[in-house]
């Protein structure tokens, strides 16, 4: 069973709505049974499931402390994939939950912001030895400071390739409970989720093989 953990000490940096995209791309393409835990207290994933007609991927609430226990029954349940979103905290908590993950994604969106914000989330994720990639969501195409932030964040570690860029759509998928790749699977929206999650499920097949 692999563990995704997307953290992020700003708030705003996409980490609920890549947590569900991520999610339904990965029982999509075959890569699950997936359960999604909301390790974040203001429920923003709980709220999108409940919305949902689908009971895939699976939906466990959770706290932070609690989650070990949480993670133990969905290693029980015959689970393949755990995408865990946290809340915008830099705590000790976060530290203890980096600490149960395969890959820590950092959702970073291209802003001077969110650039001098990340320092403290590389700490706990370098701390907990774990591996992380740097995510940049909500970009905007061929804007300079997008490029800029990519080879900002690549000094500090791995900047996945495929990046995700703003639109209405990610919100608006959310009304009912759905993603993009789910209400319109042909968009650019859609497919920048399709290559990221190949992306990541790559990562993760790598570092398994450097863990064994």
């Amino acid at each position: 069973m692999n563990v995704i953990v997307l953290a992020s000490q700003k708030g705003g940096a996409g980490k609920t709505t890549l947590s569900r995209h991520l999610a339904v791309q990965a029982e999509r393409v075959g890569e699950g049974p997936v359960v999604l835990i909301d390790a974040d207290p203001q429920g923003g994933l709980a709220g999108w499931w409940n919305r949902r007609q689908s009971d895939r991927p699976v939906f466990f609430a959770s706290s932070l402390e609690d989650l070990p226990d949480h993670l133990e029954q969905a290693r029980r349940g015959g689970f393949n994939l755990v995408v865990i979103d946290t809340p915008p905290q830099a705590t000790t908590l976060i530290q203890s939950v980096v600490r149960l993950a395969d890959l820590v994604l950092i959702p970073t969106r291209p802003s001077p912001d969110d650039l001098d914000a990340v320092g403290r989330t590389i700490d706990i994720v370098e701390d907990a030895g774990k591996p992380m990639v740097f995510v940049i969501n909500g970009a905007t195409k061929n804007a300079r400071i997008t490029g800029q932030a990519a080879i900002a964040l690549s000094q500090n570690g791995t900047v996945a390739t495929p990046m995700i860029h703003h639109s209405v759509s990610f919100p608006s998928s959310g009304i009912d409970g759905r993603t993009v790749v789910e209400l319109e699977p042909g968009s650019n929206p859609a497919r920048e989720i399709a290559e990221l999650w190949t992306y990541v499920s790559t990562r993760l097949r790598k570092s398994a093989k450097a863990a064994a």
